[in-house]
Formats: C-alpha cells, sequence, structure tokens
C-alpha cells in the first residue's frame, strides 16, 4: 500500500523542521509547502527547500501568494486604514489566513490525506490554520504535533539531532515574524508590561543621512500609484519602496497590547514603516476628499474588517460585502499625500487632489462663505438649536 500524503506548512523554523522529520519517520509521504506572502528572501527560500529535504520530505514547493495577499486584502486594509486598536496593523496575523488558504489549496490539489502546521495550543495561529483548513478541505486530517504533545524546543532539537539533522534553533531573546506588511517582535521586554524595546531588538535602524525629508505618496481609487514621482503598476512594488524609504528613519515602531481570539490578553512588539506610513497618507487624502458620513461609515466597517481578519473570520461571507463597500469608497480618492519624515517619526503635511473637496467655491473655512448669506446662517443656527431650546424649555433645572 501506498503511503498516506501530508502536507506540512513549512517555514524552516524549528516546530516546522521537526514536523517534517517525525512524520515521514512515521511513514508518511510529506510534502513541504512554504506558503510565501512576501516575508521570506529568495535566500530564505533555497534554504528551506534545502533542508526540507534534509528533513525526509519526498517533495518540497513554494507557494507565492504576495499578490494574492495584496489583491484580496492588503488593498481592503488600506481602504479601511485599519489598525488594531488605532496601533497595530495587523500586520503577520492577516498573512497567516492567505498562508493557511494556499496550503488548502495545495492539499486538495494532490489529493492529500493530511495537513500538518507547527503551532503551539497558546496562540492564535492554531485557530488561523485550523479554521482555514476545516472550510478549505473538509474531511483531510489536521496533524500540529507540537501542540498534542506539548513538546518542548529541547526535545525537539535532541530529536532532529538524534537523526542526523543539525540547524541552528538556538532560542533567542526576541523572536520576529518577518512580513510585506510589516515585523512583529516578540520576547524579552515585551514580557514585563512596564517596559519598551530597546534599539537593539529592531531590525531596521536609522540610516537617513538627511535630518528631514518629504514622502509623496500617489493613490488612484485609492490604490498607491506612484511613490514621490515614481510610478508604480506592481503595488507590492511601491509598499516595498516605501517600506525601504521609512525604514531607513526607524518609522513605525510600537507596541501593541490586545485580545487574543482565545480570549487572554497579549503584547507584541513591532516594526511596520510602510503600513504606518500608507495608512496615514490614505487617511489624509481622505479627509479631504470623501463626506463627513462616508468617513463615518467607512470607518465603522473597516474596523470590523480588520476585527474579522484577526479573529480568523476571513471567509465570514459578509466579507465581500464589506470590500464592496470599502471599494466603492474608493472612486474620488485620488491624489498626492504629502508626508514630512524625521527620525523615528512623521507628520502629515497636505493634499493634492483634483477631487479635494476644501477647494468648494461656496466658502472658506473661517475667512468667507459665497453660498449662503448673514441672515442664512442665522437661520440655520436657529432651526439647529430648536430640539435643546425645546428640551431645556421643559427642563430648566437640566441646565449645565
Amino acid at each position: 500500500m501506498a503511503n498516506k500524503k501530508v502536507v506540512v506548512a513549512f517555514s524552516g523554523g524549528l516546530d516546522t523542521s521537526y514536523t517534517v522529520m517525525k512524520l515521514t519517520q512515521d511513514g508518511w509521504d510529506v510534502y513541504a509547502a512554504c506558503a510565501n506572502t512576501g516575508g521570506f528572501s529568495a535566500e530564505q527560500l533555497k534554504t528551506n527547500e534545502e533542508n526540507a529535504y534534509k528533513l525526509g520530505a519526498k517533495a518540497y514547493v513554494t507557494l507565492d501568494v504576495t499578490h494574492e495577499y495584496y489583491e484580496k486584502s492588503l488593498k481592503y486594509m488600506i481602504f479601511g486604514n485599519v489598525l488594531r486598536n488605532n496601533c497595530y496593523p495587523i500586520s503577520v496575523s492577516s498573512e497567516r489566513i492567505f498562508q493557511a488558504i494556499a496550503i488548502a489549496r495545495y492539499a486538495k490539489e494532490i489529493g492529500a490525506d493530511a495537513i500538518a502546521h507547527g503551532s503551539t495550543g497558546a496562540g492564535n495561529d492554531q485557530i488561523r490554520f485550523d479554521m482555514t483548513f476545516l472550510v478549505m478541505a473538509p474531511g483531510v486530517e489536521i496533524i500540529t504535533l507540537t501542540r498534542d504533545k506539548a513538546l518542548s524546543r529541547k526535545e525537539e532539537v535532541d530529536y532532529l539531532n538524534e537523526h542526523g539533522f543539525f540547524a541552528d534553533f538556538t532560542k533567542l531573546k526576541y523572536s520576529y515574524n518577518v512580513g510585506i506588511w510589516g515585523t512583529s517582535i516578540c520576547g524579552g521586554e515585551i514580557l514585563d508590561p512596564t517596559q519598551g524595546l530597546p534599539e537593539e531588538a529592531y531590525l531596521k535602524h536609522v540610516t537617513a543621512k538627511e535630518e528631514e525629508a518629504e514622502l509623496k505618496i500617489t493613490f488612484e481609487k485609492g490604490e498607491i500609484v506612484a511613490v514621490n514621482g515614481e510610478k508604480f503598476d506592481d503595488k507590492i512594488a511601491a509598499i516595498q519602496k516605501i517600506e525601504e524609504i521609512g525604514a531607513s528613519y526607524s518609522i513605525g515602531r510600537d507596541c501593541n497590547v490586545g485580545d487574543t481570539i482565545i480570549g487572554i490578553k497579549g503584547r507584541v512588539g513591532f516594526e511596520a514603516a510602510a503600513p504606518k506610513l500608507i495608512i496615514e497618507a490614505h487617511r489624509l487624502l481622505e479627509k479631504s476628499t470623501l463626506s463627513k458620513w462616508q468617513q463615518y461609515w467607512k470607518d465603522q466597517v473597516g474596523n470590523w474588517y480588520g476585527m474579522f481578519l484577526h479573529e480568523s473570520q476571513y471567509l465570514e461571507p459578509v466579507m465581500p460585502d464589506i470590500e464592496a463597500m470599502l471599494t466603492s469608497s474608493q472612486r474620488n480618492v485620488n491624489g498626492t499625500a504629502i508626508l514630512k519624515l524625521r527620525p523615528f517619526s512623521f507628520q502629515t503635511v497636505g493634499v493634492d487632489s483634483p477631487d479635494d473637496l476644501t477647494k468648494s467655491k461656496l466658502g472658506e473655512y473661517g475667512e468667507m462663505q459665497h453660498g449662503w448669506t448673514a441672515e442664512d446662517a442665522k437661520g440655520f443656527i436657529k432651526v439647529s438649536s430648536t430640539p435643546l431650546r425645546v428640551y431645556y424649555g421643559m427642563h430648566p433645572n437640566e441646565e449645565r
């Protein structure tokens, strides 16, 4: 009888390396699949492939879903100005969904009997992977050795060494998850709620020679089309360009405290220059190009979109409906947002847009009205005050 097939979501780390070797030793035909959403370098992917075969994998594949991730989620996070707790740009956590979808799709293509991943039982990723596999690959067994056996790092390293595989799996003070939409940082001072991360914890440091510089991001219908005048058809390349510029000023560093899916509080450090700059530039442009109620309702659904992504509800049928509303809201979000960059910080400057509603011929705020008379203004104010005059006329003792 042929061995059963198992697809291992392979990152190249300790847990997934152990999983590949252990399942191979247990008689499975292991297909190691690395789903890349933009966080792996070409060198890392090459190393992953080499190590997968050393660990006993029957096959290895890189599933590049970076542009799919942008088209199906990232652009909507930009449209919605999504920042969890007004802080965290839902970086690696949103990527996990698309990695899981790619793995499930591949498992179905090769007729796999099982899918395995290396998540522990204490974090959010186990939920993102399991839920996606249950929905996208029904009937396929889910194997999680690290979680089910509560394996320690030492147990996994010892097993790998005993079977002839040696790599540097030294537990470092900080652990990193690098992605196109930011890098999360765990461990070290993050475990103490009274402390922030020191300079050495971050991967990117100030290299910009200039004290101050302008960054201009041009949008068409809410999507980036140019950076400092340089046009980009590839949105991923545009994001990478902004990251390169912002990271040279060490912009986008912060720590976020939030509720995990499993119900406990979690704290994570991160550096995300591109998301922070793009979202604030986009928000600035929207202030000038959207109506008051467009902004209000878009903020509501954008917040829900971010929460659903974080809570592993990307496959909830309401998500395309939210995306449709977000897309519609961007029809007049055109123009260039101007930011001023300094080491460790930035500020918004202004916008240049053909759809700028502040250019109305009806009047300039605080200067002169052209679309109404003084008597019109006094009548408007009097009518607007009517509900309050009625209430306090009936309840004079409640005056504040």
